[in-house]
C-alpha cells in the first residue's frame, strides 16, 4: 500500500519554494535564486486554484514525496521532481469531454509551459526537454525510451489508487467536486472510461518499487468499477 503523509499548511509552504529551487539547480539552472523562487511561487498560485479539489497543492505534495519514495529508481532525480511541478500546472475541469480524455490535467499544454519556464530558467536543453518527455507521457502514463525516470512519475501519480479504502473514497469524492457541474450520468460514463483503461493496464506499476502497491489499487479499482455499474443501472431504471 502507497504510503501517506500528512503535512500542515505551514510545512508545506516552508519546504515546496526551496524544494524547487534546489531541483531546479540540480538540473543545471542558472538563473538567480529570485528568479526560480518567482517561478516556483507562480506554480503554486497554478496548484491553489480555486475549482481544483483533487489536483491542488496536497496532490502535487503527495507526488512529490511518492517520488521520493521511489527515487532509488531514477537516473535524474531532479528531473522527475521538476515533472511533478509541471505535470498538472495547467488544469480545466470545463468540459466532461476534457474529463474523459484527460482528467482535467492539461499534459500537452503543462509541458509546453515547463518548456517555456525552465529554459528561461537557464535549465539545459536536454533537461528541459526530459522533464516535458515526462510530463507529456503522464497522458496516457506511458514510459518513453528507457522509461525508468518517466515510471516512477507514472508511479507517483497513480499512487493514490493504493491507498486504504477509506482514503480512497475521500480521493474518489474530492475528484467528483472538481466536476459537480457534470451531470452524474455522463461523470459515471466518463470515470468508467478510465477506470476501464487502468484495469487494463498490466502490470499497473511500472518500476520495481511501485509494483508493492499493484494489489491494493486492482482490488480498489474494482470496488469502484463495480458501484459504478451499479449506481449507472440504477440511474437507468429510474429514468
Amino acid at each position: 500500500m502507497a504510503t501517506e503523509v500528512h503535512m500542515s499548511p505551514s510545512e508545506v509552504s516552508s519546504w515546496l519554494v526551496p524544494s524547487f529551487a534546489r531541483s531546479v539547480t540540480g538540473a543545471g539552472g542558472t538563473a538567480p535564486l529570485h528568479e526560480v523562487e518567482a517561478a516556483a511561487r507562480r506554480l503554486l498560485e497554478r496548484w491553489s486554484e480555486p475549482e481544483r479539489s483533487y489536483h491542488g497543492v496536497a496532490h502535487l505534495v503527495d507526488l512529490l514525496q511518492h517520488v521520493d519514495e521511489l527515487k532509488q529508481e531514477t537516473h535524474n532525480l531532479d528531473a522527475v521532481r521538476l515533472a511533478a511541478w509541471y505535470h498538472g500546472a495547467i488544469f480545466d475541469a470545463a468540459e466532461s469531454a476534457a474529463y474523459a480524455h484527460r482528467g482535467g490535467e492539461d499534459e500537452a499544454a503543462s509541458a509546453e509551459l515547463a518548456r517555456t519556464e525552465l529554459a528561461g530558467l537557464g535549465v539545459p536543453a536536454a533537461a528541459v526537454e526530459a522533464v516535458a518527455t515526462m510530463v507529456e507521457g503522464l497522458a496516457r502514463h506511458s514510459a518513453p525510451g528507457d522509461g525508468s525516470d518517466s515510471a516512477v512519475l507514472s508511479d507517483a501519480d497513480l499512487a493514490i489508487l493504493a491507498s486504504d479504502p477509506q482514503r480512497y473514497r475521500q480521493y474518489l469524492n474530492k475528484v467528483r467536486e472538481e466536476y459537480a457541474h457534470i451531470p452524474a450520468h455522463d461523470y459515471l460514463e466518463a470515470r468508467r472510461a478510465i477506470v476501464g483503461r487502468l484495469l487494463s493496464r498490466s502490470p499497473l506499476y511500472t518500476s520495481p518499487l511501485g509494483r508493492g502497491w499493484e494489489r491494493q489499487a486492482r482490488e480498489n479499482l474494482t470496488a469502484e468499477l463495480t458501484r459504478i455499474d451499479r449506481e449507472m443501472a440504477t440511474s437507468s431504471r429510474a429514468t
